[in-house]
């Protein structure tokens, strides 16, 4: 799999987090994308920019001209675009071949814009390529079922055992949530909107594993401890 690290303008943990926090997370990686602000973290995290997508609002004219003194391809967006900067960040990975993505930065600052990029993992241009966004303490993926060959969806956890999984539904019709090697089961059950039924399950074995029959599902994994 050709994976795409895209680096939004919000909090990133240091790169000997991630690693200790989700080893292997920066597994398939080829190509880095900034949205805007996000080309802050490049450096601290050792990678080298591939794109950089934007327009500009978070990221001065001297960084930008240097961006481009090193060679990094800009695509500048109009201030006044319906798309956030990562989204077209996103996009333009998918269009440069990506066939997955890992997002830093997307959470932290302010609420509606990490509200947004937690939205931006519901993206038509995303079904049937795996997407997650990381921060120091979550991992976020969406699952959704039936796939479009008509089974049910299926995630499967890469936490430790006594970490923690919240299933949280997004939108209405969650209907045949599924779960394997978690200490709280679900049978064939629906999580209703509007309630937190799937709040902080924990998993009990390796290999545990969440299946949807119908709707999406936010899973939301959490370290029971977290690496010093």
């Amino acid at each position: 799999m050709t994976r795409a690290l895209i680096l939004a303008d919000g909090d990133v943990p240091s790169r000997a987090r991630l690693d200790s926090t989700w080893p292997g997370w920066d597994a398939g990686i080829v190509l880095v994308v900034a949205a805007d602000g996000g080309a802050r973290h490049a450096d601290a995290l050792g990678v080298t920019l591939d794109r950089w997508v934007g327009d500009g609002d978070s990221l001065d004219a001297a960084a930008l001209a240097d961006l481009e003194a090193a060679g990094v391809p800009l695509e500048r967006a109009r201030p006044d675009k319906d798309e956030t900067d990562t989204e077209l960040a996103i996009l333009a990975a998918l269009r440069l071949g990506a066939d997955g993505i890992v997002v830093l930065g997307a959470l932290g600052g302010r609420i509606d814009h990490t509200l947004a990029n937690i939205g931006l993992l519901s993206l038509p241009a995303l079904v049937g390529r795996p997407a997650v966004i990381l921060d120091a303490t979550s991992r976020l993926r969406l699952l959704v079922g039936p796939t479009p060959d008509g089974e049910a969806g299926e995630i499967r956890l890469v936490g430790r055992v006594g970490d923690l999984v919240s299933l949280l539904p997004v939108g209405d019709a969650v209907e045949g949530v599924m779960t394997e090697g978690l200490v709280y089961p679900l049978v064939d059950e629906p999580l209703p909107a509007g309630t937190p039924r799937g709040l902080s399950n924990v998993i009990a074995a390796a290999g545990a594993r969440v299946r949807l029959r119908q709707g999406r599902l936010l899973v939301v994994e959490t370290p029971a401890t977290f690496p010093s």
